[in-house]
């Protein structure tokens, strides 16, 4: 649970009324969603991991305090979270960890400034009640023949390993390089799958490869070298906000060298518009009434709300305010504050107890 104690520091706000109320009832609302998404039919003694590309964390004007707030709760919805597009200053990566409490500990890459990297680092952020580190930790660098440019992946391959209860795993996090030649793309993530499969033949543990992999559709060859990889890959819905694209991916190593078959419990991606900032999205008829704290906005109303909010920051950060602030609600000013991507997640089997002790029962 993440800690909420800012939000008593929040009002009076001479350009924001009402601060902490109007994110507090978001927070309600979107814990509830979390519970009802994730957390709810959680299996005891799992493990949660997820991915999430948070756009440009930070790099540009910097974002409200409440998106800090609601990336916080749903980064606690798992145990560990691969995050992409983190920027040079570290300072964000600090306030999230701080409103996500001592028990949470986070690594980060250094910034990739040769070309294709785009200034970004990657990043590893873990609930230490959950997982813990087994103090490996590095980059994966391909053998020249694995590309036809006989070059290095754009963005370095970042792995850790880690352990919850019985399983041991390694996490492989990238962000694909984007653009027009999907055969690189395709490239990149052969290179990745074929060192990690190669290792999970020879160590006990699990590797999961996870992140921005840009895929645009399940016809392409990016996403043909993925499922032709020989690691599994749970099918998850788009992860753009147009619904369209399958950028964000998680596929891991069924078996291997390690004893036991990685099982997997359930999987999903998070839409957190209906929660905060919108545009709102169909809701699932089949779910429950809202309970009566869950209070959520027309996106007529998040737009009143947050237009003159976003033009006295503009301002105070020397920026003209959006002249269209409609038109580029969606597109910018939403994207910037949380993300254009949603967050992705695994539910893993980790307890093996109940296996192990009938290893010493005679056979029936």
């Amino acid at each position: 649970m993440p800690f909420y104690h800012d939000l008593k520091n929040y009002d009076p706000d001479p350009i924001y009324p009402n601060k902490a109320e109007w994110i507090a009832r978001r927070l309600l609302t979107l814990r509830y969603d979390l519970a009802q998404s994730i957390s709810k039919a959680r299996r005891p003694n799992s493990l949660i991991i997820g991915s999430w590309n948070i756009r440009a964390f930070d790099g540009g004007m910097p974002r409200l305090d409440e998106s800090y707030h609601y990336i916080a709760e749903i980064v606690s919805a798992f145990d560990i979270c691969a995050i992409q597009e983190l920027r040079n200053d570290l300072g964000p990566v600090k306030r999230l960890m701080s409103l996500l409490g001592p028990n949470w500990d986070y690594f980060v890459t250094d910034v990739g400034n040769h070309e294709g990297a785009n200034h970004e680092r990657m990043g590893f952020v873990f609930n230490k009640d959950k997982v813990f580190f087994r103090n490996v930790i590095g980059e994966i660098v391909i053998p020249s023949s694995a590309m036809t440019d006989g070059g290095q992946i754009a963005r370095t391959p970042f792995f850790a390993a880690f352990q919850s209860n019985w399983f041991r795993f390694t996490l492989c996090s990238n962000h694909i390089i984007y653009g027009d030649d999907l055969r690189k793309r395709g490239e990149e993530i052969s290179a990745i799958t074929s060192a990690l499969l190669k290792r999970a033949k020879k160590e006990d543990q699990v590797f999961v490869f996870l992140g921005d992999m840009n895929i645009e559709s399940r016809d392409d060859q990016v996403w043909q070298a993925l499922v032709d990889s020989g690691m599994q890959v749970p099918r998850f819905e788009a992860t753009n906000m147009k619904g369209d694209k399958f950028y964000d991916q998680i596929a891991y190593t069924e078996k291997g060298a390690s004893t036991r078959k990685t099982r997997l419990l359930r999987h999903g991606v998070f839409d957190w518009r209906n929660s905060v900032f919108g545009p709102a999205q169909e809701g699932d008829p089949t779910a429950p009434d809202d309970p009566p704290f869950v209070s959520r906005k027309t996106d007529i109303e998040q737009r009143q709300h947050y237009e003159p909010i976003n033009a006295a920051m503009r301002t105070a950060y020397g920026k003209d305010p959006y002249t269209d602030f409609d038109a580029q609600y969606a597109t910018n000013f939403m994207t910037y504050e949380m993300s254009d991507h949603l967050p992705i997640w695994v539910e893993l089997e980790v307890d093996y107890s109940d296996e192990y002790l009938a290893r010493f029962l005679p056979e029936a």
